[in-house]
């Protein structure tokens, strides 16, 4: 088990569909892959995406900073590994950049782990949940309303029972307000709908807008203020009579920490890039304590492991902007997905689509 090598990659693969998510996006997905190889052959493997671009940096950190402390080192050291590398880039970033490569190695570690252990990973952290409710998130703001809701539509007849769209950005308060009277009547009052807000509002429009919302049954309010505003989260919750959610720019439990210490927000959307497997199960543990579920930010060939090991996963969220990385990941049917039983996290690459989209250099 000790690690003999850490290979590096990086991917820059169009959308099969541009989503539509910001006026002008164009960029494609840009992945960061490592595999981490021990002395017996067993080869892990961990991923991040970067929609902003990035990925260069991101390699050059898990390179240049991160491969030299773990060469030599017991793959089964995760959790010192995790502690050393996050200890050791403090200084450049806590969040960010060095987030991104620790969680892309603690992947692979666990990927690792499994594998020598002949366990899929929901199995090795202790089975909970046979299946996870899913839901469609795809409505993108750039559809406009009639776009959205037969985005909408598309999820329902795939058997998805909650769907998500999107406000703010591109819209007046007037016109986000009768896009969701759009995706609402047009799926009717049995489908859960969430709202994605993606930071662009302040705690006070988000009030106003959020009041007038709520006629329209709304399963959640998602990021409707900026991560630093944790006084704003805690305003916005106490004003609106809907679910208020957010956690997926946060990172780790530290920057988590002012939601379990008042525990406004009842659902916490972690990122497996904001720390990884190591620290998700950290935050699904502490926010247990707090009665506070998980429904985590996209990954779900990835999260489906960790939403079958917790008794306090709430729901995954769906995008296929991954399936195409891999040879048969797990999709979800009638809205739910069933963790796969392959020692790992069972995904393998698809290394054709790897061979055409590596970023030579």
């Amino acid at each position: 088990m000790i690690i003999k090598s850490v290979r590096t990659r990086r991917l820059s693969v169009p959308f099969k569909v541009q989503p539509l998510m910001a006026k002008g996006y164009t960029r494609p997905r840009e992945f960061l892959i490592v595999e981490i190889e021990t002395a017996s052959g067993i080869v892990g493997m961990g991923y991040v995406i970067m929609l902003g671009g990035g990925s260069a940096t991101v390699k050059s950190c898990v390179d240049e900073m991160m491969t030299p402390q773990i060469i030599g080192r017991d793959a089964t050291e995760v959790e010192g590994i995790w502690n050393d590398l996050y200890r050791s880039t403090q200084a450049l970033g806590r969040m960010g950049v060095a987030g991104f490569a620790i969680s892309a190695i603690d992947i692979a570690l666990w990927d690792i782990i499994g594998k020598k252990a002949g366990m899929p990973l929901h199995r090795l952290w202790g089975h909970c949940n046979d299946e996870i409710p899913v839901y469609g998130s795809g409505c993108w703001r750039g559809l406009g309303g009639d776009g959205m809701a037969e985005k909408a539509k598309e999820y329902i007849a795939d058997g998805f029972k909650a769907v998500k769209m999107q406000v703010g950005h591109m819209y007046t308060d007037r016109q986000d307000i009768a896009n969701t009277r759009t995706v609402r009547d047009a799926v009717g009052p049995d489908i859960d709908i969430m709202i994605d807000v993606n930071m662009a509002w302040t705690a006070d429009r988000a009030i106003l807008v959020g009041r007038k919302l709520e006629e329209f049954n709304i399963y959640w309010l998602e990021e409707p203020v900026v991560p630093w505003d944790t006084p704003g989260y805690v305003r916005i919750a106490d004003k609106l009579d809907m679910r208020i959610v957010g956690g997926e720019s946060h990172w780790t439990r530290w920057d988590l920490r002012p939601f379990f210490e008042n525990p406004c927000l009842p659902i916490l959307q972690p990122d497996p890039a904001r720390g990884g497997f190591t620290e998700l199960r950290k935050i699904a543990a502490t926010a247990d304590t707090w009665g506070i579920t998980i429904a985590p930010h996209h990954f779900p060939e990835l999260m489906v492991q960790l939403m079958a090991s917790i008794p306090n996963g709430h729901i995954l969220e769906y995008m296929d902007w991954f399936d195409d990385l891999f040879i048969d990941p797990p999709r979800p049917i009638n809205g739910m997905m069933r963790p796969p039983e392959a020692p790992g996290h069972g995904l393998v690459l698809n290394r054709d689509m790897i061979k055409e989209h590596t970023i030579k250099g």
